[in-house]
This record gives C-alpha cells, structure tokens and sequence, in this order.
C-alpha cells in the first residue's frame, strides 16, 4: 500500500491520480483511513464527492465497491439475498431422493446459496477495500438506519448464518446531494466533509489535469463562464463535471476560444433543464462578455 502516513502523503497520491484537491479534503481523507471512522461527503452535484472513493481506491491500490442507493432500497438489495432458484432446485432433487426435510432446510441456508451484495462483500472483502455509499439521502429513513450497525461496528447479522464481522474493515465514503437531511445517528458515526464549488484558479487546475490538450485562454473563458452561470438563478447550476464535458466537448469541436456561435451550440453541455437552456441563452452576450474581463 502506498504511503498515507500524512496529510502531504495524501496530497501526493490524490495528486498523482488525477484529483486536485485543497488541505480540507486531504485532511479529512487523511483522518478517515487513520482513524477507520467513516466519511460523510455534502456537496452541490458535481463537485467531485464520488469523484473521491474512485479516486482512494486506485491511489490505495484496493478494490471499489459501490452501492447506489435509490428510494425503496432494502437489506435485501444492498447486503444478501438467497438464491432462490439454486435452493428450488436442491429442495426438488433431496425430495426425489427421499432426503430428510430438516437435513434440506439446513443446507440450502449455507455458504453456497449465498449471493453476496456491495454491503456484505465489503465486509468479508479482506483486502482493505473503499466501500462508496453514493448518494445516501436518496435511501428511505429505514435504509439509513438499518446502516448503523456496520458503519459503528463494521458487522452485520444475517439470522441464518448469526454475526459477520469484518477482519480488515473496508474504507468507507458516504456522499449526499441534500435531498434530504440525514439522521444524527449516521453523522455521529462519520467525519464529516463539505465540498463546494471550487474557486476559479482551482477549477482551471482541473480543467487543465482532466483535458490536458486544452490551451489556458480556453480553460479560463470557460472557466470564468461556468462561474458566472452559478451565481444566475437556475434550476440545476453546473457542477465541474458539467465543465469538463464542456470543455471535453469544445476540444472535440476544435474550438480555441468562446464565441457567440460555439457557445450556443454547446450549450447543452452546461444547462441541464429547458428553462436554464432559455436562459442561458438569452445572457450568452453578457456571459462572455464577462469572460473576457481582466485577460
């Protein structure tokens, strides 16, 4: 495993995988794998939270397992679920062959009958996994709660096979959107980290790390577009995914500059809802006048 014995440890290896990232997201990365404590990750979409545990596992050389949680999603979808057309079968087989029921029951309830999801193969990983719970305030209330035991504990009950218990503990990485508040017993059990929209000179670092063949006068006029667009009143302002893609979309296009006509072409890439594309597209002037402001 590469080095994180410090926090400029873990600047370096965010660093060398592609991620730009400022002291408080080294600090709390830094203290989440020292400390096994969970890490809650609040942002606007598109900020790069994901972003994080992809970024983790490749610089710690570790599996990532991700769970996508979604309204309705259960323990069964998340943790275990029995293969019920396997233990059908064996059910059908033993009753041909006059097997003793209860001798049945007991085995079509072990190891092999087992299929395992994101929750319990993290658990019995073994390889110091990141386990990345994204988008966690999709998931019902129930959900949440039903994750407190193997967030404090890093264990989990199945009634058939009795309390499974991590030997290496995976790296845990929650991420929310605010769709809605989460409890106080989840936060309790997390290191708690908040992601804003980067600054303009930090968003034009990553612009130039993800879209290396862009020139600087590109990267700054887009740069300084997106950031004008974040302070109009829109439906879905542009995280710095949206940028990339734009800028991804500009270099595809051979475009060395904004203008008028690119940008309304390309516009798509940023304004993600009918009414943002309107009025966007009215303020496209304006927009780029301001990016031209203090070349």
């Amino acid at each position: 495993m590469s080095s994180t014995n410090s926090i400029q440890d873990i600047s370096a290896l965010l660093s060398a995988s592609g991620y730009v990232a400022d002291e408080d997201i080294a600090t709390a990365i830094f203290l989440a794998i020292r400390l096994r404590r969970p890490l809650l990750v609040e942002g606007y979409a598109g900020v790069g939270k994901t972003e994080i545990a992809k970024v983790l596992a490749g610089a710690l050389n570790t599996d990532l397992i991700r769970l996508q949680c979604y309204e309705g999603l259960d323990a069964a979808s998340s943790l275990y679920e029995w293969n019920y057309a396997k233990q059908i079968l064996r059910i059908r087989l033993d009753e041909q062959s006059s097997h003793d029921a209860a001798d049945t029951e007991a085995h079509i309830f072990d190891e092999a009958y087992l299929l395992e999801r994101p929750l319990l193969n993290a658990l019995r990983h073994g390889g110091n996994p990141v386990l990345l719970i994204d988008e966690i305030d999709r998931a019902d209330e129930e959900f949440e709660a039903f994750l407190l035991e193997i967030l404090a504990e890093f264990q989990v009950t199945i009634p058939e096979l009795g309390t499974i218990k991590a030997e290496q503990p995976p790296y845990v990485v929650l991420t929310s959107n605010r769709v809605r508040e989460l409890g106080e017993a989840l936060r309790r059990r997390c290191l708690y980290l908040w992601i804003d929209y980067p600054t303009l000179s930090k968003e034009l670092e990553i612009i130039k790390q993800r879209v290396p063949d862009i020139e600087t006068t590109l990267a700054t006029q887009i740069c300084k577009f997106v950031e004008a667009l974040r302070n109009m009143d829109l439906d879905k302002r542009p995280g710095v995914a949206e940028t990339i893609d734009w800028a991804s979309a500009l270099i595809e296009l051979h475009s060395n500059h904004l203008d008028a006509q690119i940008t309304q072409s390309t516009i798509g890439c940023i304004a993600k809802t009918r009414r943002d594309l309107a009025l966007v597209r009215q303020q496209i002037p304006e927009l780029l006048e301001s990016t031209r402001q203090n070349e």
